[in-house]
């Protein structure tokens, strides 16, 4: 599972020239979803998620969770996070969990954030959508379950 995280003022998400979802301070955060991700892969990126401390404390240092600050989230699913580009110019998607497998653990991972107390707010999984921001900072942090670093 990967996540890009970007530290916002504020987001939103269109879809069909209606918004449906919005949040102000928090974490944009588009997901993509890899075949071989499991619940492990969820709970893992749940956490760490939720302790990232990346808001500016009074002095001026990163050193805030979205927690702490009772900030919202914005998950939007997004599988070209998993685009491999390897040969040709037109990525490939291979590795990219496809369809009802890849709803789920989006799903499944928006749930796993609510549970720890986190405000979560959607786009629609599979949907052509307009998604808008104010980057703070700018802060975008780019955390790989697999890979942990």
């Amino acid at each position: 599972m990967r996540a890009v995280i970007q530290r916002v003022s504020h987001a939103s998400v269109v879809v069909e020239s209606k918004e449906v979802s919005k949040i102000s301070k928090g974490y944009l955060i588009l997901l993509g979803v890899e075949t071989t991700d499991t619940e492990a892969d969820i709970d893992w990126l749940a956490n760490k998620i939720s302790k990232l401390r990346i808001f500016s404390d009074k002095e001026g240092k990163m050193n805030v969770s979205i927690m702490d600050i009772e900030g919202s989230i914005l998950v939007i699913s997004q599988f070209t996070l998993f685009a491999s580009t390897k040969k040709g110019n037109r990525p490939s998607f291979m590795n990219a969990a496809g369809g009802n497998v890849a709803n789920e653990k989006y799903e499944n991972f928006c749930q796993a954030l609510r549970s720890l107390g986190i405000t979560v707010m959607q786009g629609i999984f599979g949907a052509d959508m307009k998604v808008s921001l104010l980057n703070d900072g700018p802060v975008t942090i780019i955390i790989d379950s697999k890979n942990k670093e």
